[in-house]
């Protein structure tokens, strides 16, 4: 077996363990990343792309910025549609100056892998067998084999950026962890293809037949959404019959104007709120996907994995400068704090946007809660305050200085 020290261990190459990885190495913290797939398997994983400021800031402060500037697409604002009512949420106008960033979660991580080969960061792919021990003790380690090797990894502290599936939750005593979660009872149909985008911004779609999301990665590729139920399967749907949903869901202006084309990429992927309380337990503290699930509808999931990293980078940093140990014990307060907040919108942009299975609690309460979501829907939009309280959660709220 082969012993390696380093100060922080992370478990995950996702780009909330590159992001921790690169900000630590800045602040001269050694860190090694160990990760159960390949560079190329990460790398092929279609995730979103709508970047909140404060993980535009944390780029820049990460040095992975240059590209971003240079093919990001700034976003002033999206629209809302109901049926063929059209919307408009001007972020600009109505949080004084907030916008957002179109560029994809593939290519942060790209741009975050070659930046760390750039420093030769110690990363271990294709790991099996990852095991956490001791993480309540002072002597923390990490074991795993890869190839022929097996591996130990004596560190500080150990981050969890591996994802809900992954072992660092896991790691947890059941009785010492709390958990939230809710399934929904649909799923998104996404679509990828190498077509001019319908529109210059993010249009959310309320119809009928279901939600639809007109997005995009650039000037020539966009990226398109439809609710299904959970009992489909990508062979039901060919890009002929998606496309031809896509119209009927989109405002009648944008559905005569959509250019289709073939589907680069095509999946469905289940919605899901999920927290774990608390997101530290001795030295391992959790990140991103590992403690929490938002659905997609309110464009938070890598957003909320970015504030985790900067909070954690934060702590680590104090501790490491200044010896603070009790710094250590605010993270999963700070971190928690903004994870409710980003469920709650998600959790709100999901229910007024989504039909549901009248089913799903019951005829007389799911005819209810239709009415009530049509009616919160209508007033938020009605009235330009509003459309700041949507505004102001779409661009996310400002990172906590932990001191």
């Amino acid at each position: 077996m082969q012993t390696i020290s380093t100060q922080i261990a992370i478990i995950g190459s996702g780009p909330s363990g590159l992001l921790l990885g690169q900000l630590l190495a800045k602040s001269g913290i050694d860190n090694v990343i160990i990760e159960r797939k390949d560079a190329d398997y990460i790398l092929g994983r279609i995730r979103a792309g709508i970047l909140e400021q404060g993980l535009v800031n944390l780029a820049k402060k990460a040095g992975v910025h240059q590209r971003m500037e240079a093919e990001g697409q700034v976003h002033t604002g999206f629209e809302i549609a109901i049926n063929d009512e059209r919307h408009h949420i001007d972020l600009a106008t109505l949080t004084g100056g907030d916008t957002v960033m179109c560029y994809g979660q593939t290519e942060i991580t790209r741009d975050l892998i070659e930046a760390r080969d750039g420093l030769n960061l110690p990363t271990y792919y294709n790991a099996n067998d990852v095991t956490l021990h001791d993480v309540k003790g002072k002597a923390p380690f990490v074991t795993f084999s890869s190839g022929e090797n097996t591996y130990r990894i004596n560190c500080d502290f150990i981050a969890g950026c591996d994802g809900f599936h992954g072992v660092s939750r896991k790691t947890i005593p059941n009785d010492k962890r709390n958990e939230f979660e809710r399934v929904y009872p649909f799923g998104w149909l996404g679509l990828l293809s190498d077509t001019p985008p319908v529109h210059d911004e993010l249009i959310y779609c309320k119809t009928d037949r279901g939600f639809a999301l007109a997005s995009m990665r650039s000037e020539t590729r966009s990226r398109y959404y439809l609710q299904v139920p959970l009992t489909d399967n990508v062979e039901q749907w060919s890009d002929e019959r998606f496309w031809a949903e896509l119209k009927k869901r989109l405002p009648k202006a944008l559905a005569e104007q959509l250019i289709t084309g073939p589907s680069i990429e095509k999946s469905i992927a289940p919605l899901r709120s999920f927290v774990c309380e608390p997101m530290q337990y001795g030295n391992l503290f959790l990140v991103g996907d590992a403690a929490h699930i938002v659905p997609p509808t309110g464009a938070k999931g890598l957003n909320l994995a970015a504030s985790d990293v900067d909070a954690l980078h934060q702590v680590l940093d104090n501790y490491y400068t200044h010896g603070d140990k009790g710094v250590l014990e605010k993270y999963s307060q700070i971190a928690l704090k903004r994870v409710w907040h980003a469920e709650r919108f998600s959790w709100w942009m999901s229910n007024m946007m989504h039909n549901f299975d009248s089913q799903e609690q019951g005829d007389d309460i799911a005819r209810m809660a239709a009415k009530i979501s049509q009616s919160d829907l209508e007033y938020h939009l009605s009235y330009e305050e509003g459309k700041r309280v949507i505004a102001k959660q779409y661009v996310g709220l400002a990172y906590e200085t932990i001191k």
